[in-house]
């Protein structure tokens, strides 16, 4: 298979080239220019070292030094401190971020992944690294968004003990560089400058899950050390872990109706019985499909029982899941400092990332609901319940496929970046600072293959939705066996009974590239007065391909060898899967098994058992695109520092000017390759002033231009199609930004340097959207050729969801936040040692949002109305202990999702963790931490409200799956 992934660099990469030469180059005159120019000027008083030592202890010092650099900052920022060397609040980033006012997190596997900042979601946000906006991407299972292919961030790539500050910007200005609606989220690792001499730390953790039952380890290791009176540092840390996890519940891939009103596919059901299954009556009218000349019928032709369960909803794909994941995270920083006089100072900086996923899906399913045209359905359903909202509930069914599913993932996400930076004095007014740096993220996915068993016809089947979170299912018997045993299953290559057997094999990979070069200057007039002013570069590169097999004659079905020698030796290619909680057990396709007997893996053809080659023609070609963007940016800004009628004001006012060149490509079938070339301007002014009326009392003003621009996976002209789920996706190389004008008054007040009470009122007139818009097409209309829907059952008049962004109207956001943090110090001892922190954030924001039939509002995508957390800790000179509660409204993730459902969503979230810690010696720490104790489920749903079926649900179940309760036992030790 890895002959798949040979080859040339992509055309993105090769158009990078020149530029990351020449920026090389300037990089290395910039270094040589600071240290002339140090050498040149009369040097100012060297500081002294220790001045650099930033020193934080325990989780009441990073609350102090946060607090402090949130006061003295002329933005509106929330920052969060590591609570000492190598040590973060938390074991994951986004987790901790969830603690700042306005940010809520979203959790993949159990683990926080993507943030959202005032309802603004993943891809209205930018991550810089050190400084250097870049992006990490990784997969997930389907139903949480799969592979990450946009601008979000997916913070579970990195180690949280890597890292020694975030800064969330709120508000923008004009030398921050454009492309955030929701904050700007700053991650930086520590320096050697950040600590006296020679420091070093390490810590070694041991974390049980109580689903898994299984205990993984968790290290990090820090050393720092100056030689040269100071003048010289380096560092370098390293964070390991593994993480073997499962995740279980079930699960009904979207609900749908028993067919269209059109009738122009087949039923999905073909007789109903109405007096406990013991007559049954046929549901007309016969479909065209497989009556030619017959143009099919509409729901008017039926009535009574066929006309009820017709119109009614049922899951699409009814099934139990369990998730097996086996992780492993290694992440590395390093980090040279010099300072060769006071007016100079070079920083070389690097960081390493390698988060490798691994997951095997094994789901128990019926997978006869989901069929429109192939096969011939003739499933029978009795002994039905039709809920209020028009959803069959519960019922019983004969002639039904079940099917047993195991896909493996092998997953890893690569991250490489470097940057120079080099702060130089010039004369005793200007300052220089030139930045270049470049990352890569490689999400790569080589194998991705999934293998079914399957059952046709099975009699007796049953599903009981009463309880929509803790549906029950009984899955019949077959000559008397039941899903346990051998004799229930079989691989079939036909199509003749319904769906054949999956050899489905689909390797992928996307990349991700940043270049940044900057040159920024601060011309000091006065103490208060600077004139700041600079011009930046960043080349912005993705491409992602995907593999399938090449076979036209069985597409991703088993070969008729392969299933006769599996058939004849089906107990050997097959194991027991159960489920920790629930007591289901059924067989699953022994994956390395089949592998090793059929060597589907090889990408050629065995001579035994068919073809296995791998091609990115055919149904994959629309997932090998290629864009490049380039932003050229400027901008000026005048810092200003005054007092105004007796009362201290500062702030700044600026305008940022960047010209945005875009070209993206991919093909729209599987013949027809398109590239396309746009440009277009932004010109951004921003306000930001801060007055004191009163000591330790600030009222902050924040005005802004604001952009993001699209997904670049959304601007590629290329296509994806789905014959199986009978879906088309294809981008728009047109798409506008997301453009805003936003406005933010903040109150806050600083009491002592404990303690912070603020209340923070934001609006943004988002002036563009852009969704995806939905429709049902005939498969004929889509331009493709006929024939590559043959092996799939499909003509010209199968319908397929076709989906594409497009760019509308936006609407305002508004809301508030409520930010209160209190030590106790007044009270007597013990009790001084105690403090909190709750913060809380309301969102409003309604979005008119295209549909086939017109408009509908509803609530902005990833937008939770409510979010709050708390925490209430303890701390003395030797024990430190926290809870810590964060609570998440529901939002909705996408619209259209598809089987006519408007909205697909999230229900709310309450996770709890806790820590505690006893320091046994000034360098000696015990640690003991407990995340999840809630056992928090990922509860996912539909929103339906059609008024053709009488569906109107809007938490029709989708997901509802967890993963534990972790707890980890640790030592930490300081030099």
């Amino acid at each position: 298979m890895t002959t798949a992934f040979t080859g040339r660099a992509s055309a993105p990469e090769r158009r990078r080239a020149p530029f990351f030469t020449g920026v090389s180059i300037l990089a290395l005159l910039a270094a040589g220019f600071a240290t002339q120019a140090g050498a040149q000027t009369a040097p100012a008083p060297a500081k002294p070292a220790d001045n650099d030592v930033v020193v934080v202890r325990g989780f009441r010092g990073s609350l102090q030094s946060a607090v402090q650099a949130k006061k003295k900052d002329n933005s509106i920022v929330d920052v969060i401190k590591a609570e000492d060397i190598g040590k973060f609040p938390d074991n994951n980033l986004s987790e901790s971020i969830q603690r700042i006012p306005g940010v809520s997190i979203d959790r993949d596997a159990g683990e926080g992944r993507t943030i959202t900042v005032r309802g603004l979601g993943p891809g209205f946000t930018r991550v810089r690294l050190n400084g250097m906006e870049a992006l990490a991407t990784t997969g997930g299972r389907d139903s949480s968004g799969g592979t990450n292919r946009d601008r979000g961030f997916d913070f579970n790539v990195f180690a949280a003990e890597l890292f020694q500050s975030i800064t969330v910007r709120k508000a923008s200005s004009a030398e921050t560089e454009e492309g955030a609606l929701g904050a700007t989220v700053d991650l930086q690792t520590p320096h050697p400058f950040d600590y006296k001499g020679f420091t070093a730390a390490a810590s070694a953790q041991v974390q049980y899950n109580d689903l898994s039952k299984k205990t993984n380890p968790r290290t990090t290791f820090m050393v720092s050390d100056r030689w040269f009176g100071g003048k010289l540092g380096a560092l370098v840390s390293v964070a390991w872990s593994t993480n073997d996890k499962y995740e279980e519940g079930p699960s009904t891939t979207r609900w749908e109706n028993g067919s269209t009103d059109a009738q122009t596919s087949a039923n999905r059901f073909h007789s109903v019985s109405t007096d406990g299954g013991l007559t049954f009556t046929p549901i007309a009218p016969t479909p065209a499909a497989t009556t030619p000349g017959n143009p099919g019928g509409t729901l008017s032709d039926l009535s009574g029982a066929a006309l009820d369960v017709t119109k009614a909803l049922h899951p699409r794909i009814p099934r139990y899941g369990h998730l097996a994941y086996d992780e492993g995270r290694l992440g590395a920083t390093a980090s040279i400092q010099w300072r060769p006089s006071a007016d100079t100072l070079v920083t070389l900086d690097s960081l390493f990332s390698d988060f490798k996923a691994n997951r095997d899906e094994q789901y128990l399913e019926v997978i006869s609901f989901s069929r429109a045209g192939q096969g011939t359905p003739k499933t029978d359903i009795y002994n039905y319940t039709i809920n209020p909202k028009g959803e069959i509930s519960k019922a019983s069914f004969n002639n039904v496929d079940v099917r047993s599913e195991n896909r493996h993932d092998n997953l890893d996400t690569r991250f490489q970046q470097v940057n120079l930076t080099v702060n130089q004095n010039i004369g005793d007014k200007l300052r220089l600072k030139a930045f270049i740096g470049h990352s890569t993220s490689v999400q790569d996915n080589p194998e991705q293959t999934t293998l079914t068993l399957d059952a046709y016809d099975v009699q007796g089947y049953s599903y009981d939705y009463t309880n929509p979170n803790a549906p029950v299912f009984n899955y019949g018997t077959v000559g008397g066996c039941t899903v346990a045993q051998a004799c229930y299953w079989q691989v079939s290559s036909s199509t003749a009974k319904g769906d054949a057997s999956l050899v489905r094999v689909r390797p992928n990979r996307t990349i991700d590239s940043f270049g940044t070069l900057s040159l920024d200057f601060d011309y000091g007039f006065s103490d208060n007065y600077h004139l700041k002013f600079g011009v930046n570069r960043k080349d912005f590169g993705f491409h992602t391909f995907e593999y399938r097999r090449s076979t036209a004659t069985y597409g991703e079905n088993i070969t008729p060898a392969a299933a006769t020698y599996i058939n004849a030796n089906l107990a050997q290619f097959t194991q027991t899967q159960s489920l920790a909680t629930g007591g289901q057990t059924w067989l699953i396709p022994n994956f390395q098994a089949i592998k090793t007997a059929l060597h589907f893996d090889c990408n050629c053809v065995d001579p035994t058992y068919g073809d296995w080659t791998l091609s990115n023609t055919g149904g994959s070609r629309g997932n090998n695109q290629d864009a490049a963007e380039t932003d050229n940016g400027s901008y000026i800004q005048l810092d200003f520092k005054h007092d105004v009628l007796g009362i201290p004001v500062r702030g700044n006012v600026g305008v940022r000017y960047v010209v945005t060149h875009q070209s993206t490509s991919g093909f729209i079938d599987a013949t027809h390759y398109v590239a396309i070339e746009r440009q277009y301007k932004d010109t951004l002014p921003s306000l930001t002033v801060t007055a004191e009326p009163a000591p330790d009392f600030l009222i902050r003003f924040a005005a802004a231009k604001d952009m993001a621009r699209p997904l670049l996976a959304a601007l590629t002209p290329g296509g994806t199609i789905n014959f199986t789920g009978r879906s088309y996706t294809g981008g728009n190389p047109y798409l506008d930004p997301t453009r805003s004008n936003d406005y933010d008054l903040n109150f806050e007040w600083y009491p002592d340097k404990d303690s912070l009470f603020s209340l923070g009122l934001f609006y943004k007139d988002i002036k563009t959207y852009i969704q995806t818009l939905s429709r049902t097409a005939p498969y004929g209309t889509l331009g493709f050729d006929l024939s590559l829907g043959t092996p799939f059952n499909v003509d010209a008049d199968t319908p397929f969801v076709v989906s594409s962004p497009v760019t509308t109207p936006g609407g305002a956001l508004k809301g508030y936040e409520i930010n209160l943090q209190k030590t106790f110090t007044a009270l007597p001892k013990p009790f001084n040692g105690l403090g909190g922190i709750l913060n809380y954030t309301h969102v409003d924001s309604q979005i008119t949002y295209l549909t086939t039939t017109g408009t509908t509002r509803n609530n902005l995508l990833n937008m939770s109305p409510d979010a709050y957390n708390a925490t209430l800790f303890y701390e003395n000179d030797q024990f430190s202990a926290r809870i810590s509660a964060a609570y998440r409204a529901g939002y909705l993730s996408a619209i259209k999702p598809g089987n006519n459902a408007d909205f697909q969503g999230k229900n709310k979230t309450f996770n709890v963790d806790a820590q505690a810690t006893w320091s046994v010696s000034k360098s000696f720490v015990i640690t003991l931490q407990a995340l999840n104790l809630t056992d928090q489920y990922d509860d996912r749903f539909n929103v339906y409200n059609s008024q053709t079926f009488g569906n109107v649900d809007s938490n029709a179940p989708l997901d509802y799956v967890h993963t534990g309760r972790t707890v980890l036992l640790g030592v930490r030790y300081q030099y």
